[in-house]
């Protein structure tokens, strides 16, 4: 293919991506996940002075990210009740919304209760946005939906790239409290901009599960759940959450407290982290549309198990770094396994079904960061590494095993 014919497809591409009114709703949808997300990463860069303000050790400290992403887990289900009802578009205001007030809560937080609460509050919130982007975006591009859902993960890697130094940055020159603060007013605004260009209603669905009911939705839920290819599919991002909640949430103080990095340098380098995640998962979206799991999955899952064993081995800023890159693949295997789930299930119980699968692996997977800082606290930081790798090696067999299914069914 020469020049011309590339630059041809990628006017295409972006005609499909922007036409017939849908890209005012991507740009929006990008918008909110980049603070969704972003805003939490920020608490594994600013740990260091969580653990310092409340006297935290580093299992209290992975106790406060798995609240967090407990939060998260269950707050899934909820928002899948919800799109499913309500539509995306309240659902995404409602989320935004929300989260700045617990964010409000959080830097005016006067005791590890209220820290650990309001951070309860705050993944709550966001939990809401998980299913509601999926189901809008897979309505709106039902052809190009793989590459519309890796460009709106790549805007929360963009996030984690960008505000996570940020935040450590602030830390560090003022106070923790401004490391959260300064995306409160950010999320006002997006829930404002969400309100006018997102709308509420499902495009494609028949019927809706209130319609339904609560009891056929769930049944016809299960009836999927019941297929080997979403059974194997299920626990491969299992699996994958597990070794991406482990790395990202200690991380940075892993490189503090091991690696012997500063803090603006751990944290620059895990922004940078999630700065490649911007190429990565539209390139793991894009290999889904053209060429389905079964060639593109086992890959990614190869490359983040190989990336987690080198990470206690190497040595040097410069070999840090470029495992650090290498390491940024486990942010594209949920762009191939969640649109491929996404497009498991029916339009009507599309959202109370990614709900469901949501809700159930990351309930486990929260528990990854409490056992990093359980095994750091004993001493074996580096082997806990290890030990993610390992996750990944048996996600890359999962893998291999699911069936042979074309990208659009």
């Amino acid at each position: 293919m020469g020049i011309a014919d590339r630059l041809g497809a990628v006017r295409r591409l972006g005609t499909e991506l922007w036409g017939g009114g849908r890209g005012p709703i991507l740009v929006a949808v990008a918008g909110g996940w980049f603070l969704s997300l972003g805003v939490r990463m920020i608490y594994p860069a600013v740990l260091p002075q969580l653990r310092a303000a409340y006297g935290l050790d580093l299992t209290a400290a992975g106790l406060l990210v798995t609240a967090l992403w407990v939060a998260y887990a269950l707050g899934q289900l909820p928002g899948g009740l919800l799109d499913d009802r309500f539509g995306g578009g309240r659902v995404l205001v409602a989320s935004t919304a929300v989260s700045a007030v617990a964010l409000a809560v959080v830097v005016t937080a006067g005791s590890v209760g209220v820290l650990f609460g309001a951070t309860l509050l705050f993944g709550f919130a966001t939990a809401l946005y998980g299913v509601a982007r999926f189901t809008i975006l897979s309505d709106n591009y039902p052809e190009r939906g793989g590459t519309a859902i890796g460009l709106t993960m790549a805007a929360g890697d963009l996030g984690s790239s960008v505000l996570p130094p940020l935040a450590g940055a602030l830390v560090v020159a003022v106070a923790w409290q401004l490391g959260f603060g300064f995306a409160i007013p950010l999320f006002a605004l997006a829930a404002v901009g969400i309100g006018i260009v997102v709308p509420s209603a499902r495009r494609d669905a028949e019927t809706d599960a209130s319609e339904a009911g609560v009891g056929e939705a769930f049944r016809a839920v299960a009836g999927v759940m019941t297929d080997r290819s979403v059974l194997l599919v299920t626990a491969v991002q299992l699996l994958g959450y597990c070794v991406w909640q482990g790395f990202t949430g200690f991380y940075p103080t892993y490189l503090v407290e091991v690696k012997g990095l500063a803090q603006t340098t751990a944290t620059a380098l895990f922004g940078g982290f999630f700065g490649l995640g911007i190429l990565v998962k539209p390139m793991a979206g894009s290999a889904y549309d053209a060429y389905g799991l079964r060639r593109s999955l086992p890959l990614v899952l190869l490359v983040i198990t190989a990336s987690m064993a080198l990470v206690p081995v190497v040595e040097g800023l410069a070999a840090i770094a470029a495992v650090t890159a290498l390491a940024s693949s486990v942010l594209g295997y949920a762009t191939i396994t969640l649109t491929y789930l996404t497009g498991a299930f029916p339009d009507e119980v599309r959202g109370t079904g990614l709900g469901v699968l949501r809700t159930g692996y990351m309930l486990v997977g929260a528990a990854s960061p409490t056992v990093v800082g359980a095994l750091a606290d004993r001493g074996y930081f580096d082997e806990s590494f290890f030990l993610l790798a390992g996750v990944g090696a048996v996600a890359a067999l999962l893998a291999i095993r699911v069936p042979d299914r074309t990208a659009d069914t």
